[in-house]
């Protein structure tokens, strides 16, 4: 299924770039491997992570780490610093976590809302933005570590249930054939597994940013006046690096504020959300993580703008 999807979009772009000329499937196709190549590094550490606890650390360590991130702070404070690297493979790598039971939901959030994909280093080819760099992370850590932290009380404090899929139930769907394989070739099954479905994504999605364009963006968001911070923040969950370069570009170039980027760059876990919907099988659970995501990301950039 995967390669006969893949052909068509390749007969297509190669179709409407020979008539049209303005869309370069080329392009979008490089992208689309460079983005995927970016995130496999992070995601196989992650399947080793968690083939390491199923097979060789026991019940034990992974019982340790879910106690740890519910007594304290500990979780969501590594997954708010980390997720604010230059980068959206760690949010890919948290999905899995996460749909693993190997971390909590507040360390998820935290790492969804304080990824910050491509915002550094396009701010970093601003010289005059500079200033801009380390006010954009203390936000952004600040908005998830306090995201992250409450939802975790919330769910201690009302005994809510995130139980979900074992390593083991995920390793049995997905057939690695972990029990006759050592933990390095289950690891990069999974890993090969996960990242065609990324690469699918990135291709669709670039594919349509390249037939919608930027600059149709940009007037949504333009467009919206005192409610940007909900355009941004929708913008934000597209689940590819195109939009938080732009939304990074459109503050750089004054067309809107410091909260309304913040507030898009808050909602723009890279890839993270998608895989998330991938992994982990409750739907209704994802949707309200997604949910949680977006008003934490909006109201952060509602605050930043009254002031």
């Amino acid at each position: 299924f995967e390669r006969t999807f893949l052909m068509h979009i390749f007969l297509y772009g190669l179709a409407h770039t020979h008539s049209h000329g303005s869309f370069d499937f080329w392009d979008v196709l490089l992208d689309a491997v460079l983005d995927t190549a970016k995130m496999l590094p992070f995601l196989f550490l992650a399947f080793l992570l968690m083939e390491f606890i199923e097979h060789r650390a026991g019940d034990r360590l992974a019982e340790a780490l879910g106690k740890a991130g519910k007594k304290t702070a500990a979780g969501p404070a590594a997954g708010a610093v980390l997720g604010c690297v230059p980068q959206c493979g760690f949010s890919v790598a948290a999905a899995n976590l996460y749909a693993g039971r190997v971390i909590t939901l507040g360390t998820l959030i935290s790492v969804f809302i304080a990824t910050s994909d491509e915002a550094i280093p396009v701010l970093l080819a601003h010289p005059e933005m500079f200033g801009s760099i380390w006010k954009l992370i203390a936000v952004k850590i600040i908005a998830a570590l306090i995201s992250g932290i409450a939802a975790d009380l919330i769910i201690k404090m009302f005994r809510l249930s995130t139980d979900g899929e074992s390593i083991e139930d995920i390793c049995t769907e997905s057939g690695c054939g972990c029990g006759s394989h050592g933990i390095w070739y289950s690891a990069l099954k999974h890993t090969a597994g996960v990242g065609i479905f990324i690469f699918i994504v990135n291709l669709i999605i670039g594919a349509v940013m390249s037939f919608a364009g930027s600059e149709a963006v940009a007037h949504f968001i333009g467009g919206m006046g005192v409610f940007q911070p909900f355009a941004a923040g929708i913008v934000g969950m597209i689940p590819n690096c195109a939009a938080s370069v732009l939304i990074t570009e459109l503050y750089a170039e004054g067309a809107v504020s410091f909260g309304t980027a913040a507030a898009g760059l808050c909602t723009g876990a890279g890839i993270g959300l998608a895989v998330l919907f991938r992994a982990n099988k409750n739907i209704r659970e994802n949707l309200i993580i997604t949910g949680i995501v977006y008003a934490a990301g909006t109201a952060c950039g509602i605050i930043l703008n009254l002031f």
